[in-house]
């Protein structure tokens, strides 16, 4: 049984397709043209190891124009571990235009720690400036200082993996700022001399553990904010104040405790009196009753007591007297 003649070209052009897509023809020339090493039966298996077969080729390519040659095997293990390959050979051939060293290894480990290697060569080649958050120191006069500060940074190649980023350059900075700041006796030095901050924090090599190298810091403003030992001092004068007062008051409790416990023993000692008056009528007619005092006796007193009470009146009023 014949097929159809239409059946027939269709299976041709699909054996075509597939046949062009195992063997890459095109790109095997290209590579020939090129100077690169590769067999057209490396860029068949490229195909069953899931790795597109032009991404090497057209590295290798890239890379040995420009005078670095790669070996296949190490572009496809870079790609088959998540690697960008394209990235490290431009990186490789900046680096080399730059005689900046950088091998192979390091750039695709670079690679594969999350870094654009190309941009860190970029950045090694171009210096830039990062603009630091504005820092709060107060000088020993107790004067607050606002500085501003610009740290021109480039790539440190060898601590791109595992050397900390921009926010740590940053944060140094801003340490060495206000360490710098605080040792300075007047705020005025400082206003004066804004550079002798940038040579006091230099000094201290910020960049150490890092990924970037500082060329330089320079103060770029620096505002005066509140006088914070004048704060402080009334901070301090109204917290005096207001122990003082407290005891004051702690005193002035204790005094009217102190006069309230008087009176109640006053009106204590008045009570004992009053019941002692209580008991002379009854102590008279009891003396009465057993014969100890007679009616002469008792008249007796009575005079006495109104001659002492006479007494005590005219004590008490001495220009009454007549």
């Amino acid at each position: 049984m014949e097929l159809p003649v239409f059946v027939l070209a269709g299976i041709i052009v699909f054996v075509i397709i597939v046949v062009f897509w195992l063997l890459p023809i095109p790109l095997w020339l290209s590579a020939k043209f090129a100077n690169v090493h590769v067999s057209l039966m490396q860029l068949v298996f490229m195909r069953f190891r899931r790795v597109p077969p032009s991404i090497i080729v057209n590295a290798m390519v890239t890379a040995t124009k420009a005078g670095i040659p790669i070996e296949r095997d190490l572009l496809e293990a870079h790609y088959l571990a998540g690697g960008n390959i394209s990235k490290v050979v431009r990186a490789l051939i900046s680096a080399d235009k730059a005689n900046i060293e950088l091998d192979f290894k390091a750039a695709t480990a670079i690679d594969l720690a999350g870094r654009d290697v190309f941009e860190a060569v970029q950045l090694s080649v171009n210096p830039k400036v990062i603009e630091s958050p504005p820092v709060t120191a107060v000088a020993k006069d107790g004067i607050q200082l606002i500085t501003r500060a610009r740290v021109t940074v480039r790539a440190n190649i060898k601590q791109l993996v595992g050397g900390a980023g921009e926010e740590t350059v940053l944060a140094r900075v801003g340490e060495g700022i206000v360490t710098s700041i605080g040792s300075a006796a007047s705020h005025k030095s400082v206003m004066e001399n804004p550079d002798s901050i940038s040579k006091v924090v230099l000094a201290k090599g910020l960049d150490s553990g890092t990924a970037f190298e500082i060329l330089s810091i320079d103060i770029a403003d620096i505002d005066i904010g509140k006088n914070i030992g004048a704060s402080l001092q009334m901070d301090q004068a109204n917290a005096d104040k207001n122990i003082a007062q407290a005891r004051a008051e702690e005193r002035r409790a204790m005094a009217i405790a102190l006069e309230q416990e008087m009176k109640a023993k006053a009106q204590e000692a008045r009570a004992k009196v009053i019941e002692a008056e209580v008991q002379i009528p009854i102590a008279i007619a009891e003396a009465f009753r057993n014969g100890q005092l007679g009616i002469m006796d008792y008249y007796k007193m009575q005079n006495i007591q109104a001659d002492t009470s006479m007494r005590e009146n005219i004590a008490k009023n001495p220009n009454d007297k007549k």
